[in-house]
């Protein structure tokens, strides 16, 4: 049975957990600029920018500030759609693939040590868990109510 205890032990280590810097820079691999550039570089390296708003669920405004900075550092060019002057078509330089491929190095090592910190049994336990929460989440919001 969940209590109102369990309830907020899970809300107190969360708050815990979202002070840390390990979160922050969690957050920026699954949010920031570096999460939009890894995204170019594993879909073939060309992508419109409303796929990068739609796979990181943030406004377009959002994408168009990160791919300005993006463009200014040399990692990404856009350029007008040939075939509809209406698209733009983000690409990916050969340094923005270089810097890409070292993120995703360094998130899966991050990934790596995380889990083996845990041990195998938990580890194994905490995937499942993310599993089922990747499942319910959306449900809980839909009846959310405050």
């Amino acid at each position: 049975m969940v209590t109102d205890d369990l309830a907020l032990e899970l809300l107190e280590n969360m708050k815990a957990l979202f002070k840390t810097k390990t979160h922050h820079h969690i957050n920026e691999a699954m949010c920031g600029e570096a999460f939009g550039l890894q995204y170019i570089a594993m879909n073939g390296g060309s992508v419109l920018p409303g796929d990068i708003s739609s796979e990181m669920n943030v406004s377009s405004a959002r994408v168009a500030a990160a791919l300005n900075s993006l463009e200014n550092k040399g990692l990404i060019t856009r350029s007008t759609d040939k075939n509809d002057r209406r698209k733009v078509i983000v690409e990916i330089t050969p340094q923005g693939r270089d810097i890409a491929e070292k993120h995703w190095n360094n998130i899966t090592y991050g990934a790596s040590k995380f889990l083996s910190l845990l041990g195998e049994n938990d580890a194994a336990e905490f995937v499942r868990i993310m599993g089922r929460l990747k499942e319910i989440m959306p449900e809980l919001w839909r009846n959310w109510s405050l």
